[in-house]
């Protein structure tokens, strides 16, 4: 074999390595698509409870429910159905039609959003299948988050129902597994996404630098999940109305004036004040330790692709905690409440981007 044809063949061989890794961009873009379908649906479910929305709607109707009250009977027939609810004897005793209509319209486009999510998601999904454009273990992966967001749907239910019996007003611990799941699933659809245009199948890191930042970036995810669960007892306990000042809390910092109640799971899961003080605490903390991850990666990783995702993960801890101080001194106003909702879907997203590019930064692909 001559040197010619032989640089040729290797030639020929590094276009097909960098076909195959460039991965399926109209796979990714799908994929991308319904991520952002998850955070409309996330924005839209936190409008839905500040507006005092959820329990408008009283029944689980997966299919007849796709469309709204079409005559003046469906919608008398809707409003019965809510006044037989303790949230209408005990809270909205004075409503009339028009004022149920505002409030059954924001919890019907969140129930639409979720059916629209699962149309999103499986009929594409059948489309690549066919195609064969989707591998068998990602075809396994990407079937997995529709059936999870087949669940998400019934563990909203699940925590609808909880209001709908004795009290007007849903189980904290239920809408927080409400919205953790939901920041899953957009996770999951965000890591599909990033591997799908990514085309590699390797799943370790090649060097110690990269491995620290993995680790240090899943102990980042950890308390940003536990600070979202409490973010969700904060909405669930409506604790964010009871301090308006910050960085103090009424004049205090420490924890002590806070943790009042009986027992030290009150304290932890159940009590507003307690559960505000440990909200901000966290906040701190995930903000030491994106930053302090921000600075080594930017000392000690060479891939620019890990160092941006490092700046935007640092600066968008920031900016929650200073939206989340926004809310607090605006008495929870429905703009900055859903803002700092959003935005703490966006966040979780930045450190998977992180953990995404640094588990990737030292494969031959990203050299």
């Amino acid at each position: 074999m001559t040197s010619a044809s032989a640089s040729s063949e290797s030639s020929i061989g590094v276009a097909r390595i960098s076909e195959s890794r460039r991965g399926d961009a109209g796979v990714q873009r799908w994929l991308l698509c319904v991520w952002a379908l998850v955070f409309l649906m996330v924005v839209v479910g936190g409008i839905t409870r500040l507006t005092g929305s959820g329990l408008s709607i009283t029944r689980w109707q997966p299919i007849t429910g796709i469309l709204p009250p079409l005559s003046e009977e469906a919608w008398q027939a809707e409003l019965a159905h809510y006044q037989q609810s303790p949230e209408f004897r005990e809270v909205n005793a004075w409503m009339e039609l028009s004022d149920f209509k505002r409030i059954y319209f924001w919890e019907y486009v969140h129930r639409l959003l979720g059916r629209l999510i699962g149309f999103a998601v499986l009929v594409p999904w059948l489309v690549f299948l066919f195609r064969k454009r989707l591998r068998a273990a990602f075809a396994w992966k990407t079937a997995g988050v529709f059936v999870l967001g087949g669940l998400q749907g019934a563990l909203g239910w699940y925590m609808v129902k909880s209001g709908l019996i004795d009290e007007p007003r849903v189980s904290h611990f239920r809408l927080a597994a409400h919205l953790l799941l939901a920041f899953l699933v957009g996770q999951l659809l965000l890591w599909l996404a990033l591997e799908a245009g990514d085309g590699s199948e390797a799943r370790g890191v090649g060097d110690r630098v990269h491995r620290r930042i993995v680790r240090a970036t899943w102990a980042l995810i950890a308390f940003l999940g536990l600070q979202t669960l409490y973010g969700a007892f904060m909405a669930g306990l409506r604790a964010g109305y009871y301090f308006g000042t910050f960085p103090d809390m009424n004049g205090y910092f420490a924890p002590t004036p806070f943790f009042k109640a009986a027992t030290l799971a009150q304290n932890l899961f159940s009590y507003p004040p307690a559960v505000h003080w440990i909200h901000r605490a966290l906040a701190f903390v995930v903000l030491g330790g994106a930053v302090a991850l921000w600075i080594y990666i930017q000392r000690s990783s060479g891939h620019r692709h890990v160092r941006r995702a490092g700046l935007w993960l640092a600066l968008i801890v920031f900016a929650q905690l200073n939206l989340g101080a926004i809310t607090v001194l605006s008495r929870v106003q429905i703009g900055w409440a859903v803002a700092h909702q959003g935005l703490a879907y966006l966040l979780l997203s930045a450190a998977t981007l992180l953990l995404f590019r640094a588990s990737r930064a030292a494969l031959p692909s990203s050299q």
